[in-house]
């Protein structure tokens, strides 16, 4: 019964993406500036990353998709880590606190 709770949020995202693409979206026929579509990148995003840390992706994703923003090849990260060093931040195992006695 645990299992099927813990995948519930993740089945419950790819079934809102699939809603999204069988109704809305063949109404307004394809207009993704990327490749994969939107959806298809949110489907992706959320089997290989779950429903938080994908639905996350697939936001900054469609926030991207604007007749001023990019276009072209823009691929699910492998991992998370990978997302972080794309958008420039930092993606390895430390903190940034100054070491005691660094201080200026």
């Amino acid at each position: 019964m645990r299992q099927y709770l813990a995948a519930a949020p993740k089945q419950l995202a790819i079934g809102l993406i699939l809603l999204y693409r069988y109704s809305l979206a063949s109404l307004l026929g394809q207009r993704c500036r990327y490749f994969p579509s939107c959806s298809e990148y949110g489907l992706e995003a959320v089997r290989r990353h779950g429903a938080l840390a994908g639905g996350w992706l697939t936001i900054k994703r469609i926030a991207r998709c604007h007749p001023w923003g990019g276009w072209g090849h823009d691929p699910v990260p492998e991992t998370l880590g990978e997302a972080e060093r794309k958008r420039g931040g930092c993606a390895h195992d430390h903190n940034h606190e100054t070491p005691k006695g660094a201080e200026a």
